[in-house]
């Protein structure tokens, strides 16, 4: 269901949205931590990460933060804009996982819509959150 004006429906309370599978590669948890400016140790160097206690590098809640966007963002489409992002973090993402994102909508009113959001991988549930997101209107005829 795309809302980018091709006369799909409003979203409705209990609508699923398709799930996303992202692969957590290495490069995916460096690049997101130099784009985010994030040089902590345990985003790109995995044997400093280990002493740490970690068994590798894992992935930065900014570059969490921004695959929650594109799942939303890829389902509602170009013009649907994020009111509210409210995530938080568990299981860490490292490398040679795969996280797959899920959502439900628990909210519809007007040109809004929530949508709970689970990210899980192999280790259990890497963010859960809610984004709240506003609706582009249909596209005139």
């Amino acid at each position: 269901m795309s809302m980018s004006g091709t006369g799909a429906s409003a979203p409705r309370v209990g609508d699923e949205l398709p799930p996303l599978t992202v692969p957590i590669t290495r490069t995916l948890i460096v690049a997101g931590a130099v784009a985010s400016r994030d040089f902590q140790d345990v985003h790109h160097d995995a044997e400093l990460a280990r002493e740490k206690g970690s068994p590798d590098i894992f992935m930065n809640i900014l570059t969490t933060n921004g695959l929650v966007g594109r799942y939303i963002s890829d389902h509602f489409g170009p013009d649907a804009v994020l009111r509210r992002v409210s995530i938080r973090l568990g299981a860490p993402n490292h490398p040679g996982d795969t996280m797959t994102l899920t959502g439900t909508v628990v909210e519809a009113e007007g040109d809004t819509a929530v949508v709970r959001v689970v990210g899980a991988n192999g280790l259990g549930h890497h963010v859960t959150g809610t984004v709240s997101v506003g609706l582009p209107g249909e596209a005139p005829e």
